[in-house]
């Protein structure tokens, strides 16, 4: 079950990293749905505290410089994104099919990098960077949720797997096999769970002994032929070791 204070917290600023012109103490409670009463007491703190800053003659609040620091101290491991985001154009250009990459944000699949073929797209995706979707239905996100025992997904989605698509998966004991092949292959597959005609390979990518992130290949069901889909799990399984490799320095 999730902190309310924490969450809030993690809300506002969510909300503010996209308006980059602040918002007032209206429209941050209208935007989170909660109260101005139990938002002030945050907002001032953390206005204190510098991780949010307040234009006066708007009352418009934004982004903090204590937050950006936080965000530089992040910008740290940007040289290993470039590394893997060279893999990704690498495995687009081989393969001419989109390429992405995402990290696991409580129950959904947090969309962080992406690469296209340079072609026009048959197929328009549903993700994009920055983009959230529940973990259960994604391959990216079953690669993700691999290392969780049955208990702890439940716990992630106490109403139950809901449907998206007519090939959504929305029982639990067939999660659970799917997650346990993951383990066994490293390569997680989803077929028009989430957006028709498409079918999608993933692979986790692991720091320490800790899936961390995972990246994936999605491909037009109609251009899924047996030599492709074999490709996708070969590059996708060479990148995963040469991604992990750098991680264990």
């Amino acid at each position: 079950m999730a902190h309310k204070p924490t969450e809030r917290v993690l809300n506002i600023l969510n909300l503010l990293s996209v308006k980059p012109k602040g918002l007032t103490l209206t429209e941050i409670s209208e935007a989170i749905d909660v109260p101005k009463s139990t938002l002030y007491p945050i907002i001032q703190t953390m206005l204190e505290r510098n991780f949010l800053s307040l234009e006066k003659s708007s009352l418009k609040y934004s982004i903090g410089i204590s937050t950006f620091c936080i965000g530089a101290s992040y910008s740290r491991n940007k040289n290993m994104l470039d590394f893997i985001q060279k893999i990704m154009k690498n495995i687009v250009s081989t393969i001419n099919e989109t390429c992405q990459m995402g990290i696991l944000d409580g129950y959904n699949v947090l969309y962080i990098l992406k690469e296209d073929p340079i072609k026009d797209i048959d197929i328009r995706l549903i993700s994009y960077v920055g983009k959230r979707i529940p973990a259960y239905c994604t391959a990216l996100g079953k690669a993700l949720l691999s290392e969780y025992n049955i208990e702890e997904i439940k716990t992630l989605y106490p109403d139950g797997l809901k449907p998206i698509t007519k090939n959504t998966i929305t029982d639990f004991s067939v999660l659970e096999e799917e997650l346990k092949k993951i383990r066994e292959t490293h390569v997680a597959t989803e077929v028009e769970e989430v957006t028709e005609f498409l079918r999608c390979y993933a692979v986790p990518l692991t720091s320490k002994g800790k899936t961390t992130a995972a990246i994936s290949i999605s491909i037009p069901t109609f251009r899924a032929t047996e030599e492709k889909n074999k490709l996708a799990i070969e590059l996708l399984l060479k990148a995963k070791e040469q991604i992990d490799a750098v991680n264990l320095n």
